[in-house]
């Protein structure tokens, strides 16, 4: 006949067991969707995704929350090259960030569409995986702007 105190703590460790993996499975990188939040307005901005791609990371517009003064289909009309009037949902606004220590990625590049620059850029993953902290800057990191992202679920 089976031990009553066995079976309850036989429970009690397989329902610890279970919970270890959800705790240990805290997300160490950028990977996934994110809410971008407006570093003037404090507001959302955009749902993009951020990909491993061939070892770096890289991000893509997938949708954007327009504002009233702003048209559908946003293009980027102020890029130069390749990206000039190409639209904006769908682009590749972010590139080649490398690990560069725990939780943090450098060495990538950022476009801005709504002025067509291009800013050298870092990340860092902060609050456990939940929030990411994306700067941009000219030459030197003191010299630029960060943003806070928020990760999807």
């Amino acid at each position: 006949m089976p031990h009553p105190v066995r079976n309850i703590m036989s429970s009690v460790i397989l329902a610890l067991s279970l919970a270890v993996p959800a705790y240990a499975a805290e997300p160490t990188s950028p990977i996934g969707r994110w809410k971008t939040i407006d570093d003037e307005t404090n507001t959302p901005r955009s749902i993009v995704e951020i990909q491993d791609v061939n070892g770096e990371l890289q991000g893509r517009i997938l949708q954007i929350f327009l504002r009233p003064d702003e048209k559908p289909d946003p293009r980027c009309e102020a890029c130069e090259g390749d990206r000039k009037d190409q639209p904006v949902i769908g682009m590749v606004f972010l590139w080649g960030l490398k690990a560069d220590g725990t939780n943090e990625w450098a060495g990538g590049g950022v476009l801005d569409p709504k002025n067509g620059k291009t800013y050298n850029a870092k990340a860092s993953l902060t609050e456990a995986g939940q929030k990411l902290r994306l700067r941009g800057y000219i030459g030197t990191p003191i010299l630029g702007r960060t943003q806070v992202w928020l990760r999807e679920p």
